[in-house]
């Protein structure tokens, strides 16, 4: 079928070099385009930096003007709260109208201490409430309703704070109340302050010029003080959730920009904000979209132009464009879900160039893929992933070479009891849940399990590709299998379960590693004395009743790096000389000394027919 497809494919041809050269050709016809592009993009960008500094300047230009008309209303606030604490009060009244009355920016001063038996004394311009068909009570009326509202914070005051807020009431008078601490005790703790009305008229005219760039002020938690629409002042709106204000109120930073998207509007918007030292930010903000109308003005120019001479070499570049890169995306996208595992997807590109070639024969290189993909998951189960990929490969004739192996065996302490008293149902889940663990373990410090033998399991290392810390590396996978037994009996004795006890032999020797068998039936292992050898140590662990035991020629290549202390010798079938046997306890680490024992690592000592004790 795909020998069909490349054929129909070569009668009607399409090179890609052609479409490349077509392609080019009107690339460079088509140069006025991105020309037209870059320069409108480089004026729109000098276009949003100079209103972004021009923001930044304004800001902090209308900050400092600020700081300096509140420093000059806290000064008159001291004056005055200076003359209401005097005890001497003849000249009081004379005072206050050379002073107070006749400033029209202070509208009511009232002066208040935290120490016993002291009255706050307050005044208040009566000319200015008039004006708005209120009396002197009013400035009660504003102070209970901050007090319900939780608006106006005397403690923070009383807290060595200068607190200023928005006292502007629907139907009332546009007022602003600031607290200012002006006495202190001997230990720096406040003891009287000032709290001032001031008429918002002259703050708000420093902000009621109008134009593209709206400017306002708020306070220290994101309440209007000023705006150009004074009817936002006088309901008190809140700009707290303005992305500019947010990043106001958290940063330490005095001044900063930034780009944000209005709820309101949903428009672009570039503001700045400028910080003073009272607590009071000043916002400066623009929309996007007025800013960058010349930009886009000029934009639209240069498009209009270059569309009308290019606009057919446009047509055939989208053309030719559509054609090569839609079938190459499709096969690029499809790789990609190959690498990840995904066997069964095609790409099915129908393409009548050589792109349309490479879709053939991508889609049978994936069905290749597919079917050693299988095959290797099915070798890697029965013979792990070292020795598959070495039968993938193609090492598939019949013998072994002789190679510096370390074998591992290890066995289920009284398995046959266990049998005995549970059904082979129960039986086959603990040796799952057990080979699991084990063998993760295994193959994790880079052993290849040979086969299980019952409840036991063979192992190796350097075979059938050697490394030089394999002898190393079985230690400590036998030591992790001890702390992992630990888990998996608390889990299971938890469950009811009766614990496991396992025993482990490890062996340094050479064995021939292979494939052994016949041509028709044929399976890699290991064997020689080496694997003998391992068997019986792992036996004799019985007899010295602990979980690990290595032997003599092992001890001398992992001496340095575990702790190891000699068990003793004993005499197994097949060896003339004892064979002597050490304990690992630990490893070491950083020159100290790690032990590893568990409530299953040591057990009574028995006896075992393969194995006796040496003198």
């Amino acid at each position: 079928m795909f020998s069909t497809e490349i054929y129909n494919m070569k009668k009607i041809r399409i090179p890609i070099s052609a479409k490349l050269i077509v392609i080019t050709i009107l690339l460079l016809l088509s140069v006025a385009i991105p020309v037209a592009y870059q320069s409108s993009k480089l004026f729109e960008e000098i276009t949003i930096r100079r209103e972004t500094h021009a923001n930044m300047d304004s800001s902090a230009a209308r900050a400092t003007e600020i700081e300096q008309l509140f420093v000059s209303y806290i000064d008159k606030v001291k004056i005055v709260a200076a003359l209401l604490l005097k005890t001497d009060k003849s000249n009081q009244t004379r005072d206050l109208d050379l002073t107070f009355r006749q400033d029209r920016d202070l509208v009511s001063i009232e002066v208040k201490s935290n120490l016993e038996g002291f009255t706050s004394e307050r005044v208040v311009n009566d000319d200015y409430l008039k004006e708005y068909n209120l009396d002197k009570d009013y400035i009660k009326d504003v102070r209970q309703f901050q007090a319900s509202q939780s608006f106006f914070q005397e403690a923070n005051v009383f807290a060595g704070k200068i607190e200023i807020r928005n006292a502007s009431i629907e139907g009332g008078a546009p007022l602003l109340t600031i607290g200012i601490p002006i006495a202190t005790n001997e230990v720096d703790e406040v003891t009287h302050i000032a709290i001032a009305d001031i008429n918002l008229s002259r703050l708000q005219k420093v902000f009621s010029k109008t134009s593209e760039r709206s400017t306002f002020l708020v306070d220290s938690k994101g309440y209007l003080l000023a705006h150009p629409n004074e009817e936002l002042v006088m309901k008190k709106v809140t700009f707290k959730d303005l992305p500019i204000v947010q990043t106001a109120l958290k940063a330490d930073i005095r001044r900063q920009q930034k780009q944000y998207v209005k709820a309101s509007d949903n428009k672009n918007y570039i503001a700045a904000y400028a910080k003073t030292s009272l607590g009071l930010t000043v916002i400066s903000e623009v929309p996007e979209e007025i800013i960058l109308e010349g930009a886009k003005q000029v934009r639209r120019e240069a498009i209009y132009i270059a569309g009308r001479v290019l606009s057919i070499a446009l047509f055939l570049i989208v053309i030719f464009s559509i054609s090569i890169t839609t079938p190459i995306e499709k096969l690029v996208e499809v790789t990609k879900k190959v690498a990840s595992g995904n066997f069964e997807i095609r790409s099915n590109v129908k393409s009548r160039d050589e792109v349309g070639e490479l879709s053939v024969a991508f889609d049978s290189m994936v069905e290749g893929l597919a079917e050693r993909d299988k095959m290797k998951n099915v070798l890697n189960k029965f013979h792990g992933s070292a020795i598959a990929e070495d039968l993938i490969a193609g090492n598939l004739e019949l013998g072994g070479s002789k190679k510096n192996v370390t074998v591992f065996f290890s066995d289920i302490r009284d398995f046959t009891k266990f049998s005995e008293g549970h059904t082979p149902e129960e039986v086959v889940e603990m040796l799952n849940e057990y080979f699991h663990i084990m063998v993760g373990i295994i193959n994790k410090h880079g052993g290849v399990v040979d086969k299980f033998i019952g409840d036991a399991i063979m192992a190796v290392w350097g075979a059938p590709t050697p490394h030089e810390r394999d002898s190393q590396n079985a230690v400590r996978a036998c030591i992790e299998m001890r702390k992992a037994l630990e888990i998996l009996n608390e889990t299971r004795t938890g469950r009811g379960q009766v614990p496991i006890k396992i025993g482990i032999g490890l062996h340094k020797g050479e064995a021939i590693s292979g494939n052994i068998g016949s041509d028709e039936r044929m399976e890699y292992t290991v064997i020689g004395d080496a694997v003998n050898q391992a068997a019986r140590i792992e036996a004799s662990t019985k007899a010295f009743g602990t979980d690990l035991l290595i032997s003599d020629t092992l001890f001398e290549l992992v001496k340095d790096e575990f702790v190891i202390k000699e068990a003793g010798k004993v005499e197994v079938k097949g060896k003339s000389q004892p064979l002597v046997l050490f304990k690992v306890p630990g490893y070491i680490e950083n020159g100290e000394e790690i032990i590893v024992r568990t409530e299953w690592s040591d057990y009574e000592a028995g006896e075992d027919a393969k194995v006796k004790m040496a003198s």
